[in-house]
């Protein structure tokens, strides 16, 4: 049986939050881990929006100590680790792209035909996911601190999901929300879906079918242009549980 074309979008909160048994790998991975339906998965981490860090790889890959899953990277930086991308990445279950900068993640990810192939994995039934800028790339755009503080909008993402995204929705310290209300206000932006921190989005198809969170304080939201203006909407995640 074909497996579902499926994306889970998320914004922040890679570390178990308050509640939640102290373990080094994050509810929300395990949560796209468990969207694979694969007991022992092949996990691909993707760090090309923190520059292929290599300190962020070793934490990623650390985090699976002592798990049933095989992890392994992509990065691309001189080249890619991998000799052939297509086969290695059409062999996961679940890619997880890092969070950073979506710009550079794109013109890099364009220099190496990765738009072509992580299309291919998505409809060959790999579960793409990642977290902020790992959730962005799969929309339209939304708006990043990529070139600077002002949240400038980015309107070129892969748009395998034909929306806008909002991340770190809620964030205190940045008007992510307005931004995001205004650039889909002036038509910049199409409709689309914003997350708070510790919060995804689970696509089936190009269809939501779930939101989910980590924290009772945070949600996801459905964010349109109508003719009374924007108008955002609650979509009651569901609490995930230790």
């Amino acid at each position: 049986m074909p497996r579902p074309q499926q994306i889970f979008a998320t914004s922040g909160l890679l570390t178990p939050p308050p509640g939640w048994p102290a373990r080094r790998l994050s509810p929300l991975i395990e949560h796209a881990i468990s969207l694979t339906g694969a007991a022992s998965a092949r996990v691909c981490y993707v760090p090309t929006a923190v520059g292929d860090d290599p300190s962020r790889v070793a934490a990623f890959v650390d985090a699976f100590a002592g798990t049933p899953h095989t992890v392994s990277h992509l990065s691309l930086f001189p080249q890619p680790s991998v000799a052939d991308v297509r086969a290695h990445l059409l062999s996961q279950d679940l890619i997880w792209v890092s969070g950073g900068s979506v710009v550079n993640l794109l013109a890099v990810w364009r220099a190496h035909r990765l738009p072509e192939i992580l299309r291919e994995c998505w409809e060959a039934g790999v579960v793409l996911a990642g977290g902020s800028a790992g959730s962005i790339c799969w929309h339209v755009g939304g708006s990043t601190d990529s070139f600077s503080d002002e949240l400038d909008p980015v309107t070129d993402a892969l748009a395998f999901l034909p929306y806008s995204n909002g991340v770190h929705h809620d964030f205190p310290d940045q008007p992510r929300r307005e931004k995001l209300h205004g650039y889909i206000g002036s038509g910049l932006l199409p409709d689309g879906y914003a997350t708070d921190d510790g919060t995804g989005l689970h696509y089936v198809g190009t269809e939501l079918v779930e939101a989910v969170t980590l924290l009772e304080s945070a949600d996801a939201y459905r964010v349109e242009l109508t003719a009374a203006g924007v108008v955002e909407r609650p979509l009651g995640a569901r609490l995930l549980r230790p």
